[in-house]
């Protein structure tokens, strides 16, 4: 099976290079889709110095829409069986692919997800945000009947078919409430597997905030009681 990495990307110029090198040195990825969510950093320049490098395809967007908007681009694009959401910003490892793909290739799962609690090595920071996760994680739980872990986990592998087939309306961070809670509800088979975590604080570029964590559950229940 062929492996389509989506990676989104905005504002980084301080890690690009080196994900993308990270990325392209595990054998496993066949292509890998960079979406430009409207960077101001310099980011682009460095992309434009990427342009032509084998396996890499680099779309930019007009403008900032957001991470939702950015990934669903690039699943648009992906030609794999597979498809892999990479972050840009050196959160993830990309040496846990093999771990990530297995339950696929064994025939166990449609979707797996890369959990940052079980038991993997972890940098030790940002602990409200742990609590802010957890509690995402819990809502979902109870809403959808489950035992996830880490439903915010930005490692999500899917077989194409699965998440190129679902209408997303995400723009931002409620990207993965929202496929969370679609995926939950129409009963695919998912599977958590242990990896890594290196979180970056916000004086070195992190995201993600309290508003984001309040549209999240929004989201779950949103999706929970509607079509």
């Amino acid at each position: 099976m062929k492996l389509s990495v989506v990676m989104p990307v905005y504002n980084e110029a301080a890690t690009i290079e080196t994900i993308v090198r990270r990325v392209l040195a595990m054998a496993e990825v066949d292509e890998l889709i960079i979406v430009d969510d409207g960077s101001t950093d310099g980011t682009r320049a460095i992309l434009g110095e990427l342009e032509g490098t084998e396996r890499v395809r680099i779309i930019l967007k007009a403008r900032n829409e957001g991470k939702g908007s950015a990934v669903v681009v690039g699943i648009g694009e992906a030609r794999g069986d597979l498809v892999l959401i990479q972050d840009a910003d050196l959160e993830y490892d990309p040496r846990h692919y093999p771990v990530l793909l297995q339950p696929i290739y064994e025939d166990l799962a449609d979707v797996v997800y890369g959990s940052r609690f079980l038991g993997e090595a972890r940098r030790p920071i940002l602990f409200w945000n742990m609590v802010a996760n957890k509690i995402l994680t819990l809502v979902t739980n109870l809403l959808y009947n489950t035992i996830l872990t880490d439903m915010e986990t930005g490692y999500k592998l899917f077989r194409r078919e699965i998440i190129a087939g679902m209408t997303i309306h995400a723009r931002r961070f409620d990207f993965e409430p929202e496929v969370t809670a679609k995926l939950l509800k129409n009963k695919v088979r998912l599977y958590e597997v242990p990896i890594a975590f290196n979180p970056r604080d916000y004086s070195e570029g992190k995201k993600i905030g309290l508003w984001d964590g309040v549209e999240a559950v929004w989201t779950l229940v949103k999706y929970r009681f509607m079509d």
